[in-house]
């Protein structure tokens, strides 16, 4: 009997490359560069909305 493995492949959200899902400690991207990469678009601000910027509320209120 032939049992089925069923592989799921994703592709990296950063550089396009597929990589297996299962034991990938990085996931959704295919490395820790790529991980990095989109850590610091985040921390630079790459990903913000367009618009106004809000007001901070008031604890108090």
């Amino acid at each position: 009997m032939t049992e089925k493995i069923e592989i799921f492949k994703v592709r990296c959200p950063r550089c396009g490359k597929h990589k297996t899902w299962k034991g990938n400690p990085h996931r959704p991207f295919c490395s820790e560069q790529c991980k990095m990469i989109d850590l610091g678009r985040w921390a630079d601000g790459d990903y913000r909305i367009a618009g106004e910027k809000a007001e901070p509320k008031d604890p108090e209120d």
